[in-house]
C-alpha cells in the first residue's frame, strides 16, 4: 500500500464522521484510521463513538449513523488517551483533513483534556493535491475542452467568449448532457438544496430552519428567536443582505421559513 511513497516513519490516514461540520459545537460519531508503516504493512481500524449529543437527522442522511447505532459505543473521551498514543510520532494523511478532520479531531482532544498538534508532523492532503493537479479555473477548462491557451484571461470579453467555447466543448465531449435548456439548467444547478438564503446564512437541518454561521451555527432559528433575540436584532443593524435581514425580522415576529414540498 502506497509503495511509491518513501516513508521514514508511520503515516496515519484518517476520516471522521460527525454530528455536523462545526468543530466547536459538533462531535465525532465515527473514526476510521489506516496506519501505514515504512516496511509497507498497514493496520486499519474503524470505530463508532457516542457523541453525547443527538445526531441531527440531516447528518444521519449523509453518513447513515443514528443515535441508536452509537448508544452503547464509547465516548471520545474514553478512547482519547489510547488514540493519542496511537497517533504519536506519525505523519498524517487524508482528504480535506486540513479543512475538517484535523480541526475536528483537535477540538475533541481538547475537550478530553489532551493536546493534539500537527507541529512536527508532515500532513498529506489528497484533496489539496487534487485541486492543484486539476485546477477548476476557466483557463484550465479552456485548455481541457478547447485545447487552447486562454489569452487575456480576466478580461471580460475574452472570458465570456471562452465560456461559450467551453460549454460547446462540454456538449461535444459528453453526449449524455441534455440539450434542452430546462434540463441543462437543472443539471448545472449546484446550489445547496438546504440553503434558505443565497449566502447560506440560514439553512434547513431536515425541515428545521437553523442558523448557519457564527457561534449559533446549527441552532434552530425558533430557539434563537425565543432565547437570543438580540442576535437577530444585531443582524438587522449590521451589513447583511436584505434577504437575510428579512429572515431575521420575520423570526422576531414568529414567522419562520418552511421547506418547499
Amino acid at each position: 500500500m502506497l509503495e511509491e511513497l518513501h516513508l521514514t516513519r508511520p503515516i496515519i490516514f484518517f476520516d471522521l464522521e460527525a454530528t455536523g461540520v462545526n468543530p466547536q459545537r459538533d462531535r465525532i460519531v465515527e473514526i476510521s484510521v489506516v496506519k501505514i508503516f515504512p516496511d509497507g504493512h498497514h493496520e486499519c481500524t474503524t470505530r463508532k463513538l457516542n457523541p453525547t449529543i443527538p445526531i441531527p437527522a440531516a447528518a444521519t442522511q449523509i453518513h447513515g449513523i443514528s443515535d441508536a447505532d452509537v448508544a452503547r459505543a464509547p465516548t471520545f473521551a474514553q478512547i482519547a488517551g489510547n488514540l493519542l498514543k496511537y497517533f504519536e510520532d506519525c505523519d498524517l494523511g487524508g482528504y480535506n483533513i486540513n479543512g475538517f478532520d484535523i480541526p475536528m479531531l483537535g477540538e475533541e482532544f481538547k475537550r478530553a483534556g489532551l493536546e493534539f498538534s500537527t507541529s512536527g508532523r508532515r500532513v498529506v492532503d489528497a484533496y489539496a493535491i487534487f485541486t492543484k493537479l486539476y485546477p477548476r479555473t476557466l483557463s484550465a477548462a479552456y485548455k481541457f475542452f478547447c485545447g487552447k491557451d486562454l489569452e487575456d484571461a480576466h478580461s471580460a470579453e475574452a472570458d465570456t467568449l471562452a465560456t461559450v467555447e467551453v460549454l460547446a466543448g462540454e456538449l461535444a465531449r459528453h453526449p449524455e448532457l441534455p440539450r434542452e435548456l430546462d434540463a441543462l439548467h437543472e443539471f448545472s444547478d449546484n446550489r445547496d438544496p438546504d440553503a434558505i438564503d443565497s449566502g447560506r446564512r440560514f439553512k434547513f437541518a431536515g425541515d428545521v430552519p437553523v442558523v448557519n454561521f457564527g457561534k449559533h451555527a446549527g441552532t434552530p432559528l425558533k430557539q434563537i428567536a425565543a432565547e437570543e433575540p438580540g442576535f437577530l436584532r444585531w443582524i438587522l443593524r449590521s451589513d447583511f443582505p436584505d434577504e437575510v435581514k428579512k429572515i431575521a425580522s420575520d423570526a422576531l415576529s414568529g414567522i419562520f421559513p418552511e421547506r418547499s414540498k
